[in-house]
């Protein structure tokens, strides 16, 4: 099974700390650096990382470069979006209070060795939690997607097999001494996303397709955050021994 490949065989128990409080959005992308970095010493052991971040636009290291970022920049702030970039990943990403973050870190002594099979195993995992929380999730982009991505999970309205929305990202980033694979799942409010993300693809002159985006309760009416990360909670107890953990609020 391809998620398995996501897995360390020889260390199937990860350790699960619910961050309470975001840190904003800065501070929540350094501390997720961080504890990658802590995998050198060993005081990173392997964990999963969820929290409810605060209005943030993840840009990638390429939109930096693009002649309209700063007017993308000023127009996340305006909209109470706070803009950040990122070292892994693609273009401009956005996530907020209605949204989860998931950092997955593992020490790894190869972590390089199995990083396209990871987009592939995490993918179908989400996939598999959506499902479980009622949403009719599939593995793969939609046309013209913000953040295009081959392994982003979208969501299918029911009896409207045409509405598709973006509803999972994916990114990762590798050191000598283990990896970070951080998702971000849009659940509720779609709509600040949608706007925050119109106004920085156009200020970057980047095509995009604005129905890409949303939140699972535009589809499915009711789900909440709550049901979201109990459905991911569940589908990785079935490959992995999940245990508490506190680094901190």
């Amino acid at each position: 099974m391809g998620r398995r490949r996501a897995q360390r065989a020889e260390n199937p128990q990860l350790k699960v700390w619910k961050q309470q409080t975001s840190r904003g959005a800065e501070g929540d992308l350094a501390l997720a650096l961080d504890l990658l970095a802590g995998t050198r010493t060993g005081h990173t052991p392997p964990m999963l990382r969820i929290y409810r971040p605060q209005p943030t636009v993840a840009f990638g290291q390429r939109d930096t470069k693009l002649p309209g970022f700063n007017q993308a920049a000023g127009a996340c702030r305006r909209l109470g979006f706070t803009p950040v970039v990122r070292r892994a990943g693609g273009r401009a990403a956005a996530y907020h209070p209605g949204s989860l973050v998931i950092d997955h870190i593992e020490p790894d002594t190869d972590p390089i060795r199995e990083s396209l099979a990871r987009f592939s195993a995490f993918g179908e995992l989400y996939t598999e939690a959506l499902r479980h929380a009622g949403i009719d999730a599939e593995l793969g982009p939609v046309p013209y997607e913000y953040c295009y991505g081959e392994h982003s999970v979208h969501g299918v309205a029911p009896g409207e097999p045409d509405v598709r929305i973006k509803l999972v990202g994916t990114a990762q980033r590798q050191i000598a001494t283990g990896w970070l694979f951080s998702t971000s799942i849009v659940v509720t409010d779609g709509a600040p996303i949608r706007r925050v993300l119109t106004e920085a693809y156009s200020a970057m002159g980047l095509e995009w397709d604005p129905l890409s985006a949303g939140a699972a309760d535009d589809l499915i009416p009711g789900v909440s955050v709550d049901d979201v990360e109990h459905a991911i909670l569940q589908t990785y107890s079935r490959y992995w021994e999940l245990a508490t953990y506190d680094v901190g609020s």
